[in-house]
């Protein structure tokens, strides 16, 4: 009653514009909303309803915009940090995995189809690039020269020239079913849902250089504090390690069923959406101890780049 009560008061919340925030945008899949955290007071600022069961997610701080697919219809709905609904396209069914791309705009893989599409700014299709079969996650490299996708079907990552399209090179991955897809430290990382791995990827040599063993079924990939942290749906916990030496540091209990994590925007922690729990937790990435957990609309996934800083217009 608590959560429904909040839909329907949804547009009468708004985030001030003129103050400036840490913000991260939490799709709930079985509640049909987005919801706006800020992470500094742990309180829901803005929430919207959305159709079509909301998951995959991408915010992209510079153009004040944040990017949700709803895995249902493939619909891209486009909001602003108030959590009002700007612009949308029907990408659809298939949409999936959504990553921000350089100079605006978004890099979105087609599941069904195996394919990558770049959309500009205001949504017009760049480029498309054949995958492998079902791509999941998409991922940009810090200079913004690669895109990456995770072909979970085909057990291999394939690698991309951001501005063309042009497929540089696909490698094979330590486990099955490729999942999430981070660059991170000069390399790429993938989450292997099926073997629980992640593997660890050098994607300019072109080969596998280290795996990292996980809990069962590892689905998203997050980095801070010279840490990786993986979210392990069926044990209920993260696993962390040290990204230098890919041993094992250890776990820690969050909700259950966590998917999408990412981290927050001043370093120092990481942010964990918790499906079964309807939570979000928010956890300390030294200490590993829990910052705050935060009750969501039912059935939280947040997959992709879902945290970042608010800049000043």
């Amino acid at each position: 009653m608590r959560k429904a009560l909040f839909l329907l008061l949804a547009p009468f919340l708004q985030l001030t514009p003129a103050v400036a925030a840490d913000l991260a945008f939490i799709t709930s899949q079985n509640g049909n909303a987005v919801s706006i955290l800020d992470l500094h007071s742990h309180e829901i600022i803005a929430q919207t309803p959305l159709d079509g069961a909301p998951a995959p997610v991408a915010y992209d701080p510079r153009s004040r915009r944040a990017y949700v697919i709803s895995a249902d219809t493939g619909r891209l709905s486009v909001l602003d940090e108030q959590a009002r609904i700007i612009n949308r396209k029907e990408l659809g069914e298939g949409a999936f995995g959504i990553a921000v791309a350089p100079n605006g705009g978004v890099f979105v893989t087609d599941w069904f189809n195996g394919k990558l599409m770049r959309l500009d700014g205001e949504l017009n299709q760049a480029w498309i690039a054949e995958t492998g079969a079902a791509p999941a996650g998409v991922a940009v490299s810090n200079d913004g020269l690669l895109v990456a996708t995770a072909d979970r079907d085909d057990n291999q990552v394939s690698i991309f020239d951001s501005g063309t399209g042009r497929l540089i090179r696909r490698i094979e991955t330590a486990g099955k079913h490729p999942f999430a897809v981070k660059f991170h430290d000069g390399r790429l990382w993938t989450a292997d849902v099926m073997s629980d791995v992640v593997s660890v990827i050098d994607p300019i040599g072109g080969q596998l250089v280290g795996e990292v063993k996980t809990g069962s079924h590892p689905y998203g990939i997050a980095f801070t504090e010279g840490r990786g942290f993986v979210t392990n749906q069926y044990d209920s916990t993260l696993t962390v390690f040290d990204i230098k030496s890919l041993k094992v540091i250890g776990e820690v209990k969050v909700g259950d069923y966590p998917e999408g994590i990412a981290t927050l925007p001043e370093g120092g922690g990481v942010v964990v959406a918790n499906w079964d729990s309807d939570t979000v937790t928010l956890v300390n990435a030294q200490t590993l101890e829990i910052i705050a957990e935060v009750e969501m609309p039912a059935g939280p996934r947040a997959f992709g780049q879902f945290t970042g800083r608010q800049v000043q217009p």
